[in-house]
């Protein structure tokens, strides 16, 4: 399954889940590149990035990435991580920006032609079919190359297409000389697909 120049695409992008799974097959992604990737793909409307912040620290390492994205082309989507102690009196936090990915995801839906949802998080199989009936096509882009896999089954069968991250990282990281945000260099690559059957 191809993108096509004249559809409109958005991307919804996990942040932690999609950091977790570009470290475990060890690179960094470069933003500015996977923007440009996708604007060569289509009409991209928006590229929204979810993530949680520790509200009560002075510094926090994410800080950079978020300001960075906000200014660069993202709609950044963010709040504060929720802190609880655990049974055995530890100091916890907990943090999830899935109703706020499905909340927006929904209300772009009739706006959109195709979406690209970057996160193998199970719980979203059910938002993907609900937006595949409104007549979007969705791809999800996770990894099946760590043990486990970073992408739930059930997810990858749902989706429209899968693309698997391994496959894109070529196009999408951060190289040696490079800032994490750097610029792209060279013509824009083919995205790799991999159709998956719907279950």
């Amino acid at each position: 399954m191809a993108f096509y120049p004249q559809e409109r695409l958005a991307l919804f992008i996990d942040g932690p889940n999609l950091y977790n799974a570009a470290r475990a097959l060890n690179f960094d992604i470069d933003y500015r590149r996977l923007l440009q990737l996708f604007q060569s793909k289509g009409r991209l409307i928006r590229a929204f990035y979810y993530t949680a912040l520790a509200e009560d620290q002075d510094y926090s390492p994410i800080r950079p990435l978020v300001d960075w994205l906000d200014y660069n082309g993202f709609t950044m989507v963010t709040k504060p991580m929720k802190e609880f102690t655990d049974s055995q009196g530890r100091r916890r936090f907990r943090a999830s920006m899935d109703i706020e990915l499905a909340v927006d995801m929904m209300d772009l839906a009739d706006k959109l032609d195709h979406v690209v949802l970057f996160s193998g998080d199970g719980n979203f199989r059910r938002l993907v079919e609900s937006v595949q009936r409104r007549g979007v096509r969705v791809s999800v882009v996770s990894t099946i190359r760590t043990q486990p896999p970073m992408v739930s089954d059930e997810l990858r069968r749902q989706a429209d297409m899968f693309v698997d991250l391994f496959d894109l990282a070529q196009h999408i990281q951060r190289t040696g000389g490079e800032r994490r945000e750097g610029a792209a260099q060279g013509t824009q690559p083919t995205l790799p697909t991999t159709s998956s059957e719907n279950a």
